[in-house]
């Protein structure tokens, strides 16, 4: 049975945040708050639990999930190196709504989609997020809806969706405007704008230093 934990209160945040560390060790799904809309994450090394995160959400693989890290620092382990231009991103907009696609290490043993050897990264900045990313290390994430719904920005709403799919749904209030974040591919030659979203182009392309053109 799935429980939902009130973080603005004390000692529920501190319970929610040890249960869905929890359960996501446990190879569960959990919900929580982002800077953006809600997530539905699980351990982003159990290929296990990212099947049944694309199961809750009646996705499949085509549309590989996204990891959220706790730190800066993190991505160093993640991908096959980070170019300039990522670290400035970094810099300029992490934590925050910018995601940043690059070549994962061969390495890692995981299993996320057909992502064809990349990976998408991104540090939300959000308290409660950040606090359970670095207890847990990097999770795979993705909006917490049913696909083709609508992304939840309150737990009720992800509840709704996903129902006992879900162990642990914390309840970090209303996130705002369902506002996605900018994806930015540095996987190519060239830097390439995905996605358009709480990040322009423009902001994008001043601190790369070179004008990014956008996907079509």
């Amino acid at each position: 049975m799935s429980v939902v934990y009130d973080c603005g209160k004390e000692p529920d945040r501190a319970d929610g945040l040890a249960a869905a560390a929890s359960a996501v060790r446990a190879g569960r799904l959990v919900v929580m708050p982002t800077d953006t809309v809600y997530g539905i994450g699980a351990d982003a090394f159990s290929s296990t639990a990212v099947k049944a995160l694309l199961a809750a959400k009646n996705r499949g693989p085509d549309m590989p999930v996204g990891v959220l890290v706790g730190s800066w620092s993190t991505i160093d382990g993640l991908v096959l190196s980070v170019p300039q231009p990522a670290r400035a991103l970094i810099e300029a907009f992490w934590p925050g709504d910018l995601s940043i696609v690059l070549p994962h290490a061969p390495s890692l043993s995981w299993d996320l989609g057909r992502s064809h050897g990349t990976v998408m990264i991104r540090m939300p900045l959000h308290p409660v997020a950040i606090e359970l990313l670095r207890d847990v290390g990097p999770m795979a994430v993705s909006s917490a809806n049913r696909s083709g719904h609508p992304p939840a920005v309150n737990a009720g709403e992800a509840r709704d969706q996903l129902g006992e799919s879900v162990a642990v749904y914390l309840d970090g209030g209303p996130s705002g405007e369902p506002v996605p974040s900018t994806i930015v591919d540095l996987s190519g030659d060239e830097p390439v704008v995905v996605r358009e979203g709480a990040v322009s182009v423009a902001a994008v392309s001043e601190v790369i230093g070179t004008e990014v053109r956008t996907a079509g």
